[in-house]
This record gives C-alpha cells, sequence and structure tokens, in this order.
C-alpha cells in the first residue's frame, strides 16, 4: 500500500474510486447528514464523511479520516458567522482565509430540472484579507437550495444548534 493511500481508501474494495457527482453529494450525503443519518451515503457507498471545524483547521493539516485518494478531502463543516448578528460567514483560519471566486453554481437532479444544491468555489490565502497571497488549496462547498427533501425538511423543523452544515471538498493543485 502507497504511503499516499488514505486510510478510508484501505477500507474501500479494491478498484473502488470515490468521484461522485455534484448532485450524488447533496442528495447522498449531505441531505442524508441533514435527515439525522451520519456522514455516511445513504445508499450506503463506503464513505463515511466526518465533521471538520475549518475555522480551527489549516489546509494541510486536515485530518486524515477526511481524505480521500491522497489530495482530496470530503468533510462536513458548519458554518461560523462572523458577526454574531450577522449572516456572513467566517472563512478565517489562524494562517489565512478562504476566499470566494466565481458565481455559485446550480446543481439539479440526475434528469431532473429540479435545484437540489448549490456549489461555490472557494481558494486559500495565506495572510489577511485584502494583502494575502494565493495557494494552489481550492475548495468546493456545498449546500442544499431550494426544497430539501421530505425526510430533510421534518428533521429542519426540529431545533437544531446552529447553522446547517455544508459538504466540503478540498483539494491541493
Amino acid at each position: 500500500m502507497s504511503s499516499s493511500m488514505s486510510m478510508v481508501e484501505a477500507r474501500l474494495p479494491p478498484g473502488f474510486r470515490f468521484h461522485p457527482r455534484d448532485h450524488e453529494l447533496v442528495l447522498d450525503y449531505l441531505c442524508h447528514k441533514l435527515s439525522g443519518g451520519g456522514g455516511r451515503g445513504g445508499g450506503g457507498g463506503g464513505v463515511d464523511m466526518v465533521d471538520v471545524d475549518l475555522n480551527k483547521c489549516e489546509p494541510w493539516e486536515l485530518p486524515d479520516a477526511a481524505c480521500v485518494g491522497g489530495r482530496e478531502w470530503y468533510f462536513f463543516s458548519r458554518h461560523d458567522r462572523k458577526y454574531a448578528t450577522g449572516q456572513r460567514t467566517n472563512r478565517a483560519t489562524h494562517t489565512g482565509y478562504w476566499k470566494a471566486t466565481g458565481k455559485d453554481r446550480v446543481i439539479t437532479g440526475d434528469g431532473a430540472a429540479a435545484v437540489v444544491g448549490m456549489r461555490k468555489t472557494l481558494v486559500f490565502y495565506l495572510g489577511r484579507a485584502p494583502r494575502g497571497t494565493k495557494t494552489e488549496w481550492v475548495m468546493h462547498e456545498f449546500r442544499v437550495e431550494g426544497r430539501p427533501p421530505r425526510s430533510v425538511h421534518r428533521q429542519l423543523a426540529a431545533p437544531h444548534d446552529g447553522p446547517l452544515p455544508s459538504l466540503l471538498e478540498v483539494y491541493h493543485l
């Protein structure tokens, strides 16, 4: 087994590669998490995603438990608010910050026109805005959009502690 193979890959069947489509990440993993099903995909896909506090973790310190493929990490993270009374997300870490780039992308279901989620692309910068130095770390943030499936809708009606989690895919170019 090569040193770049993660513990997650070691638990998967031979030949298995984790390359889900955007709508699969939203519907099979994020919605499953929101409905109380934990971090494993609803289809029993064999990949168990962990929760990570992105504000307390630099990209190069992401846990091995979130690594799939040596240069890709998949995990859940709750949004930290920049201001107690505001809606802006705090994306700062100790050494830098995640900066959104481009427009959010619409995610539709497989073969359906219905919007199931959104994907935001972010790049990690060392230092503080606006003078940070761009790095080769990229993150895709997936969130549920529109009316979630019924099982998730019931769960959202129940009280929860803080903002809903997003599913994050981080990779190093």
